[in-house]
């Protein structure tokens, strides 16, 4: 269990008010007008684009892997849309940490809700998936529904904590569990908590199996399969775009996984891939390209990705 959000007074450091001030200025940026703030991350995306770099080629060649049929000037075009999502995403996870619930259900519609409702006290993942707009769609879901989390801890213990408080703002008896508290989560499950949970990133060997990405052999978490089962959990798909025209967001809950876990690893991860697929697809440029999702090979093949600078 994650209790940083308790303020310590080692924060006060000298060695943090550099990130203090960062922080005041990012929350003083999330006050500026809703259309103001997706043209000025429109900037900042285009600078990242430019500017990326490694995670560029992170992006390009991922690309390239799951879209081998894709022209270069449609791939182009897409890194250059998504490179602009980046940067819109600065400031919805201040919208998310920062903004009133009332401001931030005006820009959200929830569909699907139905289904956390039929849950009757059972526990669930909502298996979602790391697009950029991520903290906006655990945030206004948050102001509905008691939800818990799971987070890898920052380096920053400042950024930790204030991190740790934006999430819980509105769900202030909500958990953030880091990633390796595993049976922490299976005891939330079981008590019918509701945990936000993404299986799409490459998490090493460790508790996964080889299975199809986009055509591709990946390294694909086990714990989807895992959770559902000795937690007797639901997995219900949760999805969360933004719209166009600054019309907001269209947060989505779907019907749960049908005859889910098989018992079969490879299986089990199979659907969850196709699942996460399926949502990619719906808007592949807010989806998070720049991660390194083949990193682990299957023995004697190397890594598609070139050594960090």
């Amino acid at each position: 269990m994650n209790d940083n959000h308790q303020f310590q007074w080692r924060y006060l450091h000298p060695r943090y008010w550099l990130t203090w001030l960062g922080m005041g200025c990012w929350r003083l940026s999330v006050m500026l007008p809703y259309p103001i703030m997706m043209w000025l991350g429109k900037q900042l995306g285009l600078l990242m684009h430019v500017f990326g770099g490694y995670r560029y080629q992170i992006a390009d060649i991922n690309l390239k892997l799951c879209f081998p049929d894709m022209t270069e000037p449609e791939r182009k075009q897409l890194l250059r849309d998504n490179f602009i999502s980046y940067g819109i995403a600065f400031f919805e996870v201040g919208m998310a940490w920062w903004w009133s619930t009332a401001r931030l259900n005006r820009h959200t519609h929830l569909e699907g809700m139905e289904h956390v409702d039929a849950l009757d006290g059972r526990g669930a993942l909502l298996m979602a998936v790391h697009y950029t707009t991520l903290e906006v769609g655990a945030s206004a879901l948050s102001a509905r529904y008691s939800i818990d989390g799971m987070y890898r801890p920052h380096k920053n213990a400042v950024y930790d904590y204030v991190q740790s408080k934006g999430r819980r703002v509105r769900n202030p008896v909500g958990v953030v569990y880091p990633r390796e508290d595993v049976r922490g989560m299976f005891k939330a499950l079981r008590q019918g908590r509701i945990i936000w949970y993404a299986p799409d990133q490459d998490y090493g060997p460790k508790q996964s199996v080889f299975a199809s990405f986009f055509g591709v052999t990946a390294a694909s978490v086990t714990a989807t399969a895992r959770f559902a089962k000795i937690g007797n959990a639901a997995v219900l798909p949760f999805s969360h775009v933004r719209l166009p025209d600054n019309q907001g967001y269209r947060i989505t809950i779907h019907p749960p996984l049908e005859n889910f876990p098989v018992g079969d690893d490879v299986a089990d991860a199979e659907t969850v891939n196709r699942h996460v697929e399926a949502f990619i697809l719906e808007q592949p440029d807010q989806y998070i390209w720049v991660h390194r999702r083949f990193k682990t090979r299957p023995e004697g093949e190397e890594r598609p990705y070139p050594k960090k600078p």
